[in-house]
């Protein structure tokens, strides 16, 4: 993780995208099991979700997920580029900088 300060602290799959936003990279694996923060798959915050990749099914889910992981309402959270694709960008609106999961201890990377 970048380590500065607590307003500016930004894990590596997350950019301060200006005053109160920040642009946060994802993979998604829709289908899955369990919805799950998994660590980190090629540079990008590892997402599993049970909604199916339909519909814009998983799209949703990775919001409304990404929202309760950062504790944050869904409306602070969007989709900004991959809709239609596993690697996704998400843009994240908060005063304070969220609460980022901590993906060190988590096993991600595979696909």
């Amino acid at each position: 993780m970048k380590t500065t300060n607590r307003r500016s602290a930004c894990p590596d799959y997350a950019d301060q995208a200006g005053e109160g936003r920040w642009k946060v990279r994802c993979w998604i694996q829709p289908g899955a099991k369990q919805d799950a923060a998994v660590g980190l798959y090629q540079g990008r915050l590892k997402l599993r979700l049970r909604a199916p990749a339909v519909d814009n099914k998983a799209n949703k889910a990775a919001v409304a997920f990404l929202a309760s992981l950062l504790g944050l309402k869904k409306s602070q959270v969007r989709l900004e580029a991959g809709h239609a694709s596993r690697g996704k960008t998400i843009i994240v609106e908060s005063q304070n900088p969220p609460d980022w999961p901590d993906v060190a201890a988590m096993d991600g990377d595979q696909p």
